[in-house]
């Protein structure tokens, strides 16, 4: 393939825009931000279940609180209402003894009742402290999470501004290329990501091998505007005035 040298030094700088749209790319693919984003949402979703798990236990050790006050409520107004039939003297007095001890019996009942009130409340006490625990920890985690977003979001802002100058640099560039040269280079990248690398001494720079005397001395005996490439990774040799030719 025949091209002009300054078309072939183009190839160059296209490579450099192509490798840079590369690098961009890999980034947006691989932001800093994502496996620890990937935590946060699995701290948060873990933190999330844990508290809808202590609002249900909180939720149903207040039913119960609610249950054990209407006991003690009910063997009270039981009490209350003996008590008074007691004190009024009403009846005879088997029935005045019958009261006597209803209420002693009363008076043990709303003492049980009024202790399991009491340890479902401290249970309670507990169970909303774990809920208030697992509420704060899940707010920090969503704070968190929010925050890597937001900070995802400005790098890919700023990345996606910075690929959309690159790729209307190569876009102004492209056409500007020998469209046989531009064709095979496309080629060539399509395959090994650089198509084009310059020959600095005797070494490809896109390989990183030195040339054997054979290949420099083809590559010296070819005219300026044949395109060469290099034996070991096939991509587009481009001669420039650090090359040992």
């Amino acid at each position: 393939m025949k091209a002009e040298l300054q078309q072939q030094w183009k190839l160059l700088d296209l490579q450099k825009l192509d490798t840079r749209l590369d690098q961009i790319d890999h980034r947006l693919a691989n932001l800093p931000q994502a496996k620890e984003l990937a935590e946060a949402k699995a701290t948060a979703d873990s933190a999330t279940e844990e508290m809808v798990l202590a609002q249900t236990a909180v939720s149903d050790v207040e039913r119960e609180i609610s249950r054990s006050e209407a006991d003690v409520e009910q063997v009270r107004e039981r009490a209350a209402r003996n008590r008074k039939r007691l004190d009024a003297g009403q009846g005879t007095a088997k029935d005045l003894q019958a009261l006597q001890h209803e209420l002693d019996t009363l008076a043990r009942r709303q003492s049980v009742l009024e202790d399991t009130e009491l340890e479902i409340m401290e249970r309670a006490e507990e169970l909303r402290e774990r809920l208030d625990g697992f509420t704060k920890a899940a707010d920090a985690a969503e704070v968190k999470v929010k925050e890597l977003k937001d900070a995802m979001a400005a790098d890919s802002k700023q990345l996606d501004a910075e690929r959309a100058q690159v790729a209307s640099k190569r876009a102004d560039m492209a056409p500007t290329i020998n469209a046989e040269l531009l064709t095979e280079y496309d080629r060539i990248r399509a395959r090994s990501g650089v198509a084009a690398a310059a020959l600095h001494g005797r070494r490809c720079m896109g390989c990183g091998l030195e040339l054997n005397a054979s290949d420099l001395a083809r590559i010296k005996a070819a005219s300026a505007d044949t395109v060469v490439n290099c034996d070991e990774c096939g991509r587009i040799l481009v001669r420039t005035a650090e090359s040992d030719v």
